[in-house]
């Protein structure tokens, strides 16, 4: 197992509600030590995140977190807000109602227009596996594919439930060679961090992985 790839692959991650700086901190500071793909943080915490690590590492944020069904102007004015106070990467939560409601149309608009606000930054589309059946996650596949987002990504963590090996293996089998898969939400350990990136993840959504490295360094050897 290569514990340093599997670290590279993490957006190291606190969403929570209660989250405060210190705490931000030293997410930023595990994130710095551990070479992680990202942190990924709350929106109110970018500006000060960025003035903190620099370049050192990469910031990513949420839009539309984690209930999805803002406004689609709502969502491009925070997106276009988070990149001006820093954020590298952008993860969107997509508009589940409409999805359910086969208003595709409005669900692809809202992706494309997201991404033109991220211009070359990584735009993340969380479609939130499970709240949907294998044929809507199949549509999202599709609808992400035409939508010139960076990647599909399983979950917010903070549904009924997060990412599945089913759910990532059925993204590899649907989504277009273009689009990469983040594997977010319940990834507890560095075995189930390897499995998600054997099935096709390049992207790790997690705050455990690190934690484990921590209290296993003899793992980096």
């Amino acid at each position: 197992m290569d514990v340093k790839k599997i670290l590279a692959a993490c957006d190291h991650t606190l969403l929570l509600q209660t989250a405060t700086w210190e705490e931000i901190k030293a997410i930023c500071d595990d994130a710095m030590t551990y070479k992680t793909a990202s942190i990924c943080i709350p929106p109110c915490y970018i500006e000060k995140a960025k003035e903190y690590v620099g370049e050192r590492v990469k910031i990513c944020t949420v839009i539309g977190f984690p209930n999805g069904n803002m406004t689609k102007e709502t969502k491009v004015f925070e997106t276009k807000d988070a990149l001006e106070k820093g954020a590298d990467e952008i993860d969107m939560v997509i508009n589940i109602g409409m999805l359910k409601a086969g208003e595709y149309a409005y669900v692809l608009d809202e992706i494309k227009s997201i991404k033109e606000a991220c211009g070359k930054n990584i735009l993340k589309v969380i479609i939130e596996t499970c709240l949907l059946t294998n044929e809507e996650k199949i549509k999202m596949c599709e609808i992400v594919s035409k939508s010139g987002a960076d990647y599909i990504k399983t979950s917010t963590g903070f549904s009924t439930a997060g990412a599945t090996f089913e759910d990532v293996k059925l993204f590899s089998e649907h989504v277009a060679a273009n689009v990469k898969i983040k594997a977010a939400g319940g990834i507890s350990s560095l075995e189930d961090a390897e499995k998600f990136m054997e099935l096709g993840a390049s992207r790790l959504g997690t705050s455990r992985i690190v934690k484990i490295v921590k209290s296993n360094p003899e793992s980096l050897d």
